[in-house]
């Protein structure tokens, strides 16, 4: 099942798996706004190819009153809307002990306050529109412990622990809020892993292979079509390694 002619918002579209999740939405004919710190030229691309069903714009995710701003301009834009995915995130490759203060500040307002203002406005319009659908890419750190990744695990717990919360805040107006934990897979946040790292999980997964952005971008795919009747679920993509 895929998800068409609704619109939206994908946080941190620019590059990676937040851009490979704009371009098939965009081809399967949904209305798309995405944001980033940076512009990039695939914005520009996306600009070209999509016309007035692609809109992107810089913005801090922590700037409240723009996350605010942007939500209401991207469901005037659209005449609605639909959909969120909370993709934006950085992550960590150093134990607690040695992890500065600025390094955990930033995770934590990247990773937790940024999704949660773009979710806090998002709901509001999804009531007033009769429903919608929330996802968060959370990890499967979020519930296995792997060194030096303490402050980013614990960001995407908090994912975890705020959807299942948030399901039963908002499930009664129809709005559907999920989890989709990927397991290790190719991305700027795992080339800090050194290649010996990659191939021990390759070897403890029982799939034989990382996940890529298209077996990610499938099962969000599923999530915000609203067909599935999947509620507070945490869904791991991850090859097995957390069975």
């Amino acid at each position: 099942m895929h998800t068409k002619n609704q619109s939206i918002i994908v946080s941190g579209g620019s590059r990676g798996l937040g851009l490979h999740m704009c371009e098939q939405l965009l081809k399967e004919g949904n209305k798309v706004a995405t944001f980033a710190r940076s512009h990039t030229e695939a914005m520009d691309r996306l600009a070209k190819e999509y016309g007035d069903a692609f809109y992107f714009t810089s913005l801090d995710a922590v700037d409240a009153a723009g996350v605010a701003r942007f939500v209401a301009e991207v469901a005037d834009r659209f005449g609605a809307l639909d959909s969120v995915v909370n993709n934006a995130a950085i992550g960590q490759d150093q134990l607690l002990m040695h992890t500065d203060l600025d390094t955990i500040q930033n995770i934590v307002n990247i990773n937790i306050i940024g999704p949660t203002l773009l979710t806090r406005a998002a709901i509001k319009h999804m009531i007033l529109g009769g429903g919608g659908n929330i996802c968060n890419i959370s990890s499967i750190c979020g519930s296995r412990g792997y060194a030096g990744l303490s402050v980013y695990a614990g960001s995407k717990g908090y994912l975890d622990a705020m959807m299942r919360t948030l399901a039963r805040e908002v499930g009664d107006a129809g709005i559907f809020v999920n989890c989709v934990a990927p397991g290790f897979f190719e991305s700027e946040m795992s080339s800090v892993l050194k290649p010996e790292q990659l191939d021990t999980i390759k070897r403890r997964t029982p799939s034989g292979s990382l996940s890529n952005d298209e077996n990610i971008f499938k099962v969000v795919d599923l999530v915000i079509s609203g067909t599935a009747n999947i509620q507070g679920q945490v869904l791991f993509v991850d090859g097995g390694i957390t069975n």
